[in-house]
């Protein structure tokens, strides 16, 4: 009996030591550069936005939510059909508790420590807001590391970036880089096509951010995100001269001066923002019919009036979520096709998302992320 004793405590320890083994602080350089120590893999994760579900749900796909143990409000109003869809297979989600935003300033550090988080996820474009509020040298006086993303600033440069600096903290590198090599194939099948033919006239393209979600026209992306999409797609982003930055608003005068070969919309299903607003829902299981006509009154209005891709119906509305997430790529691949049928008729952006889906997403495929006028 004793020796059973000191068998069953030999292995206590073993397995002990071999927990302790498996969690380690490593030192983690995130997508600004900053060099922070986390102790991986992580088990308590604290998500700075709720749509890094996106990306979280790539890793760990089996459930996404096993290791949140907060996140931000913002999926359940910016993208409702994500968040039914997620919480219709994992309801615990709905019980995560959740936090306000850190540009808006109501983010809780009070609740955080109380979260015992290992780390906290934060978009890239959060940083001035938590500089400016001194957070991560708070939360750090706590023992809780901030560690930033980016897949909206410069998505193409710093999503695979982002994807490694996750798999890093939740010990899933061959999940990350599997999803990396996916990503990079896929944006190849526009980019290498698109280089092959330097002949091929880039079609003007204006790119209205959030069409219809207010009165004001309009707003549009610079030579980012969605202005890089098109330029990678093999278009001319119409905005680019106008806005110096990734986001700004360009007047009607000039988009009807401009007279765009292409418009397209972003837009989502935005009722808890805008009831009963003129925005385009296309979203995951969009009526697309519905959608198609909201796209139609829009262009009725002055800033369109006599506008080339209106009288020939080269108009496209698009998921607006295209812009912050891992899915960038799926957007490129159905600009491209918009803009060069000719090019890419063998290319079935549908097709990629649904292999999106069935390779590295818990939920199913369901169409409606975009539709057109034509």
């Amino acid at each position: 009996m004793k020796h059973l004793h000191t068998l069953l405590a030999a292995s206590a320890l073993s397995l002990l030591s071999a927990g302790h083994a498996l969690a380690e602080k490593v030192s983690i350089t995130d997508i600004t550069g900053r060099e922070v120590e986390v102790e991986t893999p992580v088990k308590r994760v604290i998500l700075g936005e709720g749509r890094q579900v996106f990306f979280t749900a790539v890793l760990e796909t089996e459930d996404p939510f096993a290791r949140v143990v907060g996140w931000r409000d913002d999926l359940k109003e910016a993208d409702p059909d994500s968040y039914a869809a997620y919480v219709a297979k994992f309801p615990k989600a709905a019980e995560i508790p959740s936090f306000g935003g850190f540009k808006e300033g109501t983010f809780d550090i009070e609740q955080a420590v109380s979260l015992k988080p290992d780390v906290m996820i934060l978009n890239l474009e959060a940083k001035a807001a938590t500089d400016e509020a001194g957070y991560e040298e708070k939360l750090a006086k706590v023992g809780i590391p901030i560690v930033y993303v980016d897949f909206r600033e410069d998505p193409f440069k710093n999503t695979p970036k982002s994807m490694q600096i996750m798999g890093q903290l939740y010990g899933k590198e061959a999940r990350a880089a599997e999803f990396n090599a996916f990503f990079t194939a896929q944006l190849a099948k526009v980019t290498d096509v698109i280089a092959a033919h330097p002949e091929v006239a880039r079609p003007l393209t204006f790119v209205e951010r959030a069409g219809g979600y207010s009165e004001d026209c309009c707003m549009s992306f610079g030579n980012a995100n969605f202005g890089e999409m098109v330029e990678l797609a093999g278009g001319s982003n119409m905005a680019t001269p106008f806005i110096p930055g990734t986001f700004g608003t360009v007047n009607a005068e000039q988009i009807i001066a401009s007279n765009p070969d292409v418009v397209i919309v972003t837009g989502g299903s935005w009722e808890a923002y805008v009831p009963g607003g003129d925005w385009v829902g296309v979203a995951p299981g969009a009526d697309t019919e519905v959608a198609r006509k909201k796209l139609a009154a829009l262009m009725q209005r002055p800033g369109f009036t006599g506008v080339k891709a209106v009288s020939t119906g080269d108009v496209h509305a698009i998921w607006h979520q295209f812009y912050n997430n891992p899915y960038s790529f799926v957007a490129v691949q159905q600009i491209a096709k918009w803009l060069h049928p000719d090019l890419f008729a063998d290319l079935d952006p549908e097709a990629t998302f649904k292999e999106l889906h069935s390779r590295f997403l818990p939920v199913d495929y369901r169409p409606g992320y975009w539709v057109s006028l034509k």
